[in-house]
């Protein structure tokens, strides 16, 4: 390698003219690395649109027929009997009925809206009473094996009695209708939420309880911190299935006690023998209790873990 001098105390460096010429490429600098672009998410599916006419169909086709099926039958049987009214009939009578639901012409000559809202007030009353009474009374027989031990051969023999069975006793103690109703209502709705609160509570992990136990936790904190949101979709469970039955109760307590109420308004529309009245009330009485236990279906949903 072959030096110059520069000024005296610097040296410049001279290349050898020996050595091969630098490239100009290679000279360049090298090119910063190139970050990978990242991947573009995942998006669904597109449905098209055949498809979804597709599964609306799947989705609305079933219940028509299944209405259709039974409207057919309806009619052959109505064909076949001048006491029973034809679907055209019955849609007549409606018609006029919900024209004015809510008429008042003395306690024991009113509209189908007034009958069902005071038969919805007792169920409410009925089934409140009864959900304070049956769900803390789960927690008792689900918690502690003594209580359960003592309290399951009662409930098995009480829970299959029928609700007609159950009316005269509250007649009798309470010497009116309207509280023999909600006693009725109160101790036939009680026990499903009884049975699926305990065994909600029966299926709480003893892990969490063994972590409960060594945390110190009180009586109260297990109950509000570990088995309340582990039973809670049970006790919704339980909750759905009593006011099915407490829907069903009430039109039978009503038949025999009388008064306002969608039972007394069935049997009072059999002795003026309306039967197309009687065949309205049977579909009211079914929209109201799927209505009712859509709600808290709904609500079941609201609470439950997939949608937390």
């Amino acid at each position: 390698m072959n030096t110059a001098t520069l000024t005296p105390g610097l040296m410049a460096v001279r290349p050898d003219a020996d050595a091969p010429p630098v490239k100009e490429t290679e000279m360049a600098a090298a090119p910063a690395p190139q970050t990978q672009a990242p991947a573009p998410a995942a998006t669904e599916p597109s449905v098209s649109l055949g498809e979804r006419f597709g599964n609306f169909i799947r989705a609305v086709l079933p219940p028509l027929l299944g209405f259709a099926f039974v409207i057919g039958v309806w009619a052959l049987v109505a064909m076949n009997s001048s006491d029973f009214p034809s679907p055209a009939k019955t849609l007549d009578a409606a018609v006029v009925l919900f024209s004015d639901p809510f008429y008042s012409n003395g306690p024991n000559d009113q509209g189908i809206g007034w009958n069902i809202l005071s038969s919805l007030k007792r169920v409410a009353i009925g089934f409140g009473v009864a959900a304070l009474v049956g769900i803390p009374l789960g927690f008792i027989i689900g918690r502690f094996a003594f209580m359960n031990s003592m309290l399951e051969p009662i409930i098995s023999i009480l829970r299959p009695v029928s609700p007609l069975a159950w009316l005269p006793i509250g007649l009798m103690v309470f010497k009116a209708a309207d509280p023999a109703s909600t006693w009725t209502i109160f101790i036939c709705s009680i026990w499903p939420m009884i049975l699926n609160t305990a065994q909600g509570v029966q299926r709480v992990p003893q892990d969490y309880l063994n972590v409960a136990r060594v945390l110190n936790l009180s009586e109260f904190k297990i109950i509000t911190k570990i088995l309340f949101p582990s039973v809670l979709p049970y006790m919704l469970t339980g909750i759905r299935l009593s006011i099915g039955t407490a829907w069903l109760v009430i039109v039978a307590a009503e038949m025999l006690t009388g008064g306002v109420g969608i039972g007394f308004w069935v049997w009072d529309e059999w002795n003026n023998l309306k039967v197309e009245h009687i065949i309205i009330a049977i579909f009211v009485i079914g929209i109201v209790g799927l209505v009712l236990e859509q709600f808290l279906l709904l609500i079941a949903r609201r609470f439950s873990y997939g949608n937390a």
